[in-house]
């Protein structure tokens, strides 16, 4: 039996980057920082952060592209995954990511104002248009394998 899980809860360190492949498939990178804080022997209050690169593909991608920004709190649960590679440079370098199957918002979006927002989403994915009466609520379009999403059924 073998098991390959990550779970780190924790904040955004940059907005993501998303992408689309050559193939048409969309992927999202996002920085995610966790921290450990203790307090030593004599008495001084420690902290330890960690820093881990998440790799997110498909629907899941386009959605953490509308919705997500730096600083923002998030749950992400995946596999581990490492790449090699051989940099410009000649020097073989390697990267372990969290490949999300799970993510979570943990916090509301700050509005202009200060206050939360209702998750509306930036206008940079194409795949979200209004389609219902009132023009408030957008519809996020999903393969025919998939069903239809509408934000309000999104617990969060």
């Amino acid at each position: 039996m073998n098991l390959n899980r990550a779970m780190v809860i924790g904040n955004l360190t940059r907005d993501p980057e998303v992408k689309t492949t050559p193939t048409g498939k969309t992927v999202a990178r996002l920085g995610v920082a966790t921290s450990n804080v203790w307090v030593n022997d004599a008495g001084v209050k420690q902290e330890d952060v960690e820093f881990h690169n998440i790799v997110v593909w498909g629907k899941l991608a386009e959605i953490c592209g509308q919705y997500l920004a730096k600083g923002r709190k998030v749950y992400v649960e995946g596999r581990l995954k490492t790449r090699d590679w051989v940099g410009q440079d000649g020097v073989k370098r390697n990267r372990t990511e969290i490949i999300a199957e799970n993510l979570i918002m943990l916090d509301r979006a700050p509005n202009k104002e200060g206050g939360a927002s209702n998750f509306a989403p930036r206008p940079v994915a194409p795949q979200v248009q209004n389609q219902n009466k009132d023009q408030s609520m957008p519809v996020i379009q999903v393969s025919a394998q998939e069903e239809e999403i509408k934000l309000e059924d999104i617990p969060f």
